[in-house]
């Protein structure tokens, strides 16, 4: 099998008379938007006719994806040590829309000569790290379509006639990260996967190394805290996954080190993943999530919270509260371990130099406050999901309503068609979650949407061949 069946184009700056003009530009290149690579090639390999592709099967599409980092990187910050996947790997990026994939994660096993091997684990959760070379290799077979170290600035409306007044094109200006050099792209369609932007609330300082969110950690807390042997003071805040396993890998990182894991409520509280839970992120279920209304939705949201936020995996609780325990045997006054779990906790203010972070902590049932002093502190506080809104504000003006960035079931944006042509559209992965559910954001769909976007975008309805 050709691994490069999407067309390479060749790379370099070029302004905007001369530039290439795309059928598809993806804005990010991460697991959502590799899900779409995969399975547009699948599509173009495929021996056998693929229902409503024909068009883009004879005339092999334009194609080109823009990443802001230097590399194909996955929660890179979070590979701690021992750190599992959270879903089985048969969600991988393709087994669930065609187990017969090149890009399926067993192939990929087959490929580096560990499948018997990983058989031999008995288990469908892969350590985190081995994901993320699954990802990687995936991503290594696009690298003649991927141009790295660019950070897109803004997506602007284009006419490929200036004498008509529809819009057909979209312009991507771009600057690369090496030479601070702008670039523009022209396409007729756009897909934005930008991820999430790491969230780091008031009262926390935004900038500033030592206060280090969760998903740099791997990458941050050892050039703050230099000395593995110190007796250092560290604080993780939040009661999720990510601030589970940060609290937790302290404790093997910094043995001496004074830690506290900082939570509002009264218990760290296990993820729900059972299997009839489980269901809600099937593929299918996106269908039955879209037609509801949106106070439906939002009460299904709120109602499967306990799957996705503010929880932590039963296998790691149980490692802390075993770690915690051990402390118990030795000494009976909790006072006085290294590590522990402060309940209850609210940081109402936060203050931070070049020798540490003073935190304002407010107990939530008594109200009263106490100062404490930390060397850094991890803030484990999730994702913005609206990145999407700066880049695309030239846009506006063009969609639906004239002010919002509303998506179908097939997550195109919905566009105002006096004002843009059919045959140009934006599209949104992973900010969706309010119209589509709560696996948006997750791999759990990426094989299915993945080829869902495919003929969304390619589709023998739209695509005719190139324009």
């Amino acid at each position: 099998m050709s691994p490069h069946a999407v067309e390479p184009q060749t790379n370099g700056d070029h302004s905007l008379e001369d530039n290439e003009d795309y059928d598809l530009i993806c804005i990010g290149f991460g697991p959502a938007s590799l899900a779409i690579a995969i399975a547009l090639n699948d599509a173009l390999e495929s021996r056998q006719a693929v229902p409503g592709l024909e068009n883009v099967r004879r005339q092999s599409p334009k194609v080109l994806f823009l990443e802001r980092q230097h590399r194909f990187g996955w929660h890179s910050g979070m590979l701690l040590p021992g750190t599992k996947m959270q879903i089985s790997f048969v969600k991988d990026l393709a087994t669930m829309r065609d187990p017969q994939s090149h890009f399926t994660f067993l192939n990929y096993l087959h490929k580096k000569g560990r499948l018997a091997q990983f058989t031999n684990l008995d288990t469908f959760l892969p350590q985190r790290v081995e994901y993320a070379d699954y990802l990687s290799w995936c991503a290594s077979h696009f690298d003649d379509v991927v141009q790295y170290g660019q950070e897109v600035l803004q997506v602007s409306p284009r006419r490929s006639q200036p004498s008509k007044s529809i819009v057909d094109r979209w312009q991507i200006t771009a600057r690369d990260a090496k030479t601070r050099t702008t670039k523009s792209f022209s396409s007729r369609n756009i897909v934005l996967a930008l991820g999430g932007a790491p969230r780091i609330p008031q009262p926390f300082p935004q900038q500033h190394p030592r206060v280090i969110h969760s998903s740099s950690y791997a990458h941050c807390i050892s050039k703050v805290l230099t000395n593995p042997s110190a007796h250092y003071s560290v604080a993780v805040v939040g009661s999720g996954q990510s601030a589970a396993e940060c609290f937790h890998d302290l404790h093997a990182r910094y043995p001496n080190a004074r830690t506290r894991l900082l939570i509002r409520g009264d218990a760290l509280k296990p993820s729900d993943d059972s299997p009839f839970v489980n269901e809600i992120f099937d593929a299918d279920q996106v269908d039955t999530f879209y037609s509801s209304t949106a106070a439906q939705r939002a009460a299904t949201i709120s109602g499967n919270r306990a799957t996705n936020y503010g929880v932590v995996r039963g296998a790691l609780l149980q490692e802390i509260y075993d770690d915690l325990y051990i402390q118990r045997l030795h000494q009976s006054d909790e006072q006085k371990w290294l590590h522990r779990i402060e309940k209850y906790c609210e940081v109402v203010a936060a203050q931070a130099n070049d020798d540490g972070v003073e935190l304002v902590v407010r107990d939530v049932n008594h109200g009263t406050k106490e100062t404490l002093r930390f060397d850094a502190v991890v803030v484990a506080a999730g994702y913005k999901r609206n990145m999407h809104e700066e880049i695309l504000d030239p846009v506006r003006g063009l969609t639906a309503d004239g002010e919002h960035f509303g998506v179908r079931r097939d997550y195109s944006v919905e566009m105002s068609r006096d004002k843009v042509n059919e045959t140009a559209g934006i599209w949104l992965q992973g900010c969706n979650e309010s119209s589509h559910g709560l696996a948006d954001t997750l791999l759990s769909i990426l094989a299915v949407r993945g080829g869902e976007m495919v003929k969304s975008i390619f589709g023998d309805e739209r695509y005719g061949g190139r324009v």
